[in-house]
């Protein structure tokens, strides 16, 4: 039996919460809003995931330090924007050596840090893995069939992580490509805007399967520049995530694009969502790290000029049929003629 934290108590937080307690776990729950822990305390319920009933064993605070206190693993599942401030407060209560699974997805605006790496610059002296794949809380929750990967530096804090994580109903692959996991898990929510946007205008499975293979190419040229590894998009965290994202109404990316192309701005769509939508936080970064690494992004540049700029979603989609004319893939070379 491992002690874990898991800091943060939304949707992803919780399901992983459950699905470590069933697995046999000591878990602590901590939340920054003492009015999060006491409705968790005395209903035992998250109003996000209506069907789950929490154990009376799972204890739950707002002392962050009681969470991180002697625990085997911490869990950091707040929301991309406050994986920083969060990390920076967690410093001064963190062991050397203390293994930190994020499971959040994003990239920081303001400096196009991954989050692990946010993690590992404001906690130096903690060992930062990553844990993604295309895996809804609401389904996990409920206790339906799951595979993520777990991305370490050693293959041995991989392996610890594979097993505490994995169950019957949850499967865990093992990885050292961090950077990789992290940007195909950032990058997808950008492209889900995009099919969501698709589905708002009307459209239907063949303008989905396009924003789906031409969204994976653009995140794997992106990610491969960053030194991610190709199979490492080819697997759960890539293709498997975004399809995922891109063809479920779990996704909150999708349902805000959706919103989004019947007419809704940017702003009412996320309020309409009520939750957070990490491909608007992450949108912006994913073009700027495109110019950065002079990898073309035309799918995300698109998303970016409809949320911020005002441009209307009918013409985006215009303007991706239109673009020039191009090989699908340039690394495949014609043959030599005889």
């Amino acid at each position: 039996m491992a002690k874990i934290g898991i800091i943060g108590s939304g949707s992803w937080g919780i399901a992983l919460a459950s699905l470590l307690h069933n697995n046999g776990h000591h878990v602590t729950v901590w939340s920054a809003l003492e009015s999060e822990i006491d409705s968790l305390k005395k209903t035992r319920k998250l109003k996000t995931l209506p069907d789950l009933i929490l154990p009376d064993s799972m204890e739950f605070t707002a002392d962050l330090e009681q969470a991180m206190d002697g625990r085997d693993m911490l869990v950091t599942a707040v929301p991309s924007v406050y994986v920083r401030e969060t990390a920076a407060k967690m410093r001064s209560f963190c062991r050397k050596g203390q293994i930190i699974v994020n499971v959040a997805k994003g990239i920081e605006e303001s400096t196009l840090m991954t989050l692990s790496d946010i993690l590992t610059e404001e906690i130096p002296q903690a060992e930062v893995a990553v844990l993604s794949g295309p895996s809804h809380a609401e389904e996990v929750s409920r206790g339906l069939p799951t595979t993520c990967v777990a991305g370490a530096s050693k293959k041995e804090t991989a392996e610890y992580i594979q097993n505490v994580f994995m169950s019957p109903e949850f499967r865990v692959y093992v990885s050292p490509d961090i950077q990789g996991i992290e940007i195909g898990g950032a990058l997808k929510n950008v492209v889900a805007l995009a099919a969501g946007i698709a589905d708002g205008l009307g459209y239907g499975d063949n303008t989905k399967a396009a924003l789906i293979t031409r969204g994976i190419y653009e995140i794997a040229r992106l990610g491969i520049a960053m030194g991610g590894r190709f199979e490492t998009f080819c697997g759960l965290s890539g293709i498997g995530d975004l399809i995922v994202t891109c063809a479920s109404m779990h996704s909150r990316n999708r349902r805000a694009g959706i919103l989004i192309g019947k007419g809704y701005s940017m702003k009412e769509a996320m309020d309409e969502v009520q939750m957070v939508v990490e491909g608007v936080y992450s949108a912006k970064a994913g073009c700027a790290l495109g110019k950065k690494y002079q990898v073309p992004m035309p799918i995300i540049e698109q998303v970016n000029q409809v949320l911020f700029e005002g441009k209307a979603a009918q013409d985006a989609v215009e303007e991706l049929m239109l673009r020039d004319k191009t090989m699908e893939n340039q690394a495949i070379p014609w043959p030599d003629r005889i």
